[in-house]
């Protein structure tokens, strides 16, 4: 039955729509809109924007533009499925409906290193704001105690703390976690208008001189790693089981979100390259902060270093969550074992993936540096966001009468130019990552065709029919 590889799910049979999955239906258009900027705001904008420096310049501030633009075509092919299809699952569910098994269990495979590895990442980026505010009080701690295997030391103890912490936070309850997540998006907003108000004063033009000294390939390069800035909208589209009225709060959330965090992103990377030139903080694990420290703003700068510490751990709630819906409804589906679709009789969340899930990423936080961690992220999504908006132009020609709730303008340009831009983001990723990531597939194909494939509903031969 190789053929049930290829064979697409119709959307009426995708997922749970019959409340029968034991997930609650509790979050709305705020809290979606909320989820969404405590995920994308995070360490792109508190950590990356150091890397980015290096790598672009000033340029930095076109390389939020560029990520920012490609996001939002993908935002808009997101919506539009979202709406259509309002389950557990995402891109690899709108894989499913479209492309077939094989592509969607792929699709799948990849969003592992979008939300588990970036889960991982902005763990390590939390434990650096921890770090320097620790040693900046006073109280040292070991480089082999905060640093990783691979970044010269043995384990990343705060990285793995919080990330534990997080876990159990998603096994209690998914509007409980939201509810946290929506305090805690205030106190962060509120951490870089501090940043701002303090910074800005001291931007001054030539600091944008040259504005790309390593010329438009800086710029790409650049564009290719702090894509990982907007990750989250798309988390977004993993709550359908979970939102009261799915088919118009999920676009309003993945727009509204992007949307908001685009134009945090722009005021930010202006000021932070302009308020002292970008050699300051380009190799700083904390550099917002310490840009302030520099200009002799001390107390600000720690303000704003807290501010991280308390409100990254919405970005890795948000991630975790996300992988393990996807986790969910491939196992629902029957690709990965049947515990990780059980769900929690009394709290409606699906404990099991979620503690497996939390129990990886805390694994790969304590041991892995946060750039090589973030551009093998960056390559799964890009694929996904390739797939995703594939997914919408074709939906268009085989069902064009079906509901679509939000409609994406434009699809053919829209979705061509996500399509377009992802390949060339991608084709920008440093050559290593470009290898682990097609190790990583070609580990996915092998448990494909050795568990998931030989299990698959879709290769079962149809009931025969018996005449009356």
């Amino acid at each position: 039955m190789a053929e049930g590889r290829w064979r697409v799910k119709a959307i009426e049979h995708l997922g749970d729509r019959n409340g029968e999955s034991g997930l609650k239906r509790s979050l709305g258009p705020i809290h979606l809109t909320l989820i969404g900027v405590g995920s994308i705001v995070g360490t792109g904008i508190f950590v990356l924007t150091g890397i980015g420096a290096e790598r672009a310049g000033p340029g930095l501030i076109l390389a939020f533009v560029i990520a920012g633009f490609v996001c939002a075509m993908a935002a808009l092919a997101f919506a539009e499925l979202a709406s259509m299809i309002p389950v557990a699952g995402s891109a690899y569910t709108y894989t499913y409906a479209t492309l077939g098994e094989l592509a969607a269990w792929i699709v799948g495979w990849c969003l592992i290193l979008e939300y588990a590895i970036a889960a991982s990442a902005v763990a390590v980026g939390w434990s650096g704001y921890v770090t320097g505010w620790m040693n900046g009080a006073g109280w040292q701690v070991p480089l082999v105690l905060s640093s990783g295997w691979f970044d010269g030391g043995i384990l990343n103890l705060p990285a793995m703390f919080i990330a534990c912490v997080v876990t159990l936070l998603l096994v209690v309850g998914t509007r409980e976690s939201a509810t946290v997540n929506a305090v805690l998006v205030v106190v962060k907003l509120a951490a870089l208008t501090l940043f701002v108000v303090f910074a800005a004063p001291h931007v001054e033009a030539r600091n944008y001189q040259p504005f790309l000294p390593y010329g438009y390939g800086g710029v790409v390069s650049a564009a290719s790693q702090i894509l990982f800035a907007y990750l989250g909208f798309d988390a977004i589209s993993t709550a359908g089981e979970e939102t009261r009225n799915p088919s118009r709060d999920l676009p309003l959330g993945i727009i509204g979100s992007l949307l908001v965090c685009t134009l945090i992103y722009m005021i930010v990377a202006a000021v932070s390259v302009g308020a002292l030139p970008f050699e300051t903080v380009m190799h700083s694990d904390e550099p917002l902060a310490f840009l302030v420290r520099a200009l002799g703003h001390g107390t600000a700068g720690d303000l704003i270093a807290a501010g991280a510490i308390i409100t990254l751990p919405t970005v890795i709630m948000v991630m975790i969550y996300g992988q393990t819906r996807i986790f969910f409804a491939m196992a629902r589906d029957g690709l990965l074992p049947p515990v990780f679709a059980r769900v929690h009789g009394k709290r409606g969340t699906p404990h099991v993936v979620t503690l497996a899930t939390g129990a990886v990423i805390t694994v790969m936080a304590g041991i892995f540096p946060i750039e090589d961690i973030t551009e093998l992220s960056n390559a799964g999504t890009l694929l996904a966001f390739i797939v995703v908006s594939m997914a919408v132009l074709i939906l268009r020609g085989t069902q064009p009468d079906r509901p679509r709730p939000f409609r994406c303008p434009a699809p053919l340009l829209v979705c061509g130019l996500a399509i377009l831009g992802c390949m060339v983001l991608f084709a920008s990723l440093a050559a290593t990552t470009l290898v682990r990531f097609g190790v990583w597939v070609v580990i996915g194909l092998v448990v494909y065709y050795v568990y998931s494939g030989r299990r698959s509903p879709m290769r079962k031969p149809p009931a025969p029919t018996v005449a009356p």
